[in-house]
C-alpha cells in the first residue's frame, strides 16, 4: 500500500509554495513544516517583498511553526523545502532541533553541504533529492528568465 502522506506528497505542497514565490517574482523556493502528519506552517521566499536577506522560505517556516507550537523547538517536525538549505537556514534549523529535513534540488553553489555539513542538530535526519527534477527545473527556469 502506498502511504498517501509521504515525502513526495509534502514536497508537492512545498512546491506549491515555490510557485507562490514565483508569482511574486521571488526566487521560487517553498517550504512546509509537518507535525504529526499535518502541515502546521507554509512559507516561501520573501526576500524581495520584505527587502530582507534573511526572509528565506525556511526562516519564514521556522518562525511560523514555532508560533503555531508555542515553542522554539521543532524536534518532532519535518521541514520540506524545494531547495537545499543555505548555511544560514541550516544553522537556524539546527538551533530549532528539527527532527527531519527533506529537500528537493541540491544547491551546489550555496547549499549547506558545501560550507557547513554539521550545521544541523546531530539527531536531525536529512534527505535530499525528493522531486529533484521538478524543483531544479523551476529554479533554473527562473534564473534563465532573469539573465
Amino acid at each position: 500500500m502506498i502511504e498517501p502522506f509521504n515525502d513526495e506528497y509534502f514536497m508537492k505542497k512545498a512546491f506549491s509554495e515555490a510557485l507562490s514565490a514565483l508569482d511574486k517574482d521571488e526566487v521560487p523556493v517553498g517550504a512546509v513544516v509537518v507535525s504529526k502528519g499535518k502541515i502546521i506552517a507554509r512559507a516561501h521566499n520573501l526576500t524581495e517583498t520584505l527587502t530582507d536577506v534573511t526572509a528565506h522560505a525556511e526562516m519564514q517556516a521556522i518562525t511560523s511553526a514555532a508560533n503555531f507550537l508555542g515553542g522554539k523547538y521543532l524536534n518532532d517536525c519535518v521541514l520540506y523545502v524545494t531547495l537545499e538549505p543555505c548555511v544560514m537556514c541550516a544553522g537556524a534549523l539546527g538551533w530549532s532541533q528539527i527532527g527531519k529535513v527533506v529537500f528537493g534540488a541540491f544547491d551546489e553553489k550555496r547549499g549547506y553541504k558545501k560550507f557547513a555539513t554539521k550545521a544541523f542538530h546531530p539527531k536531525t535526519e536529512v534527505v535530499g533529492g525528493v522531486l529533484e527534477t521538478e524543483c531544479s527545473e523551476l529554479i533554473q527556469e527562473f534564473f534563465k528568465q532573469k539573465r
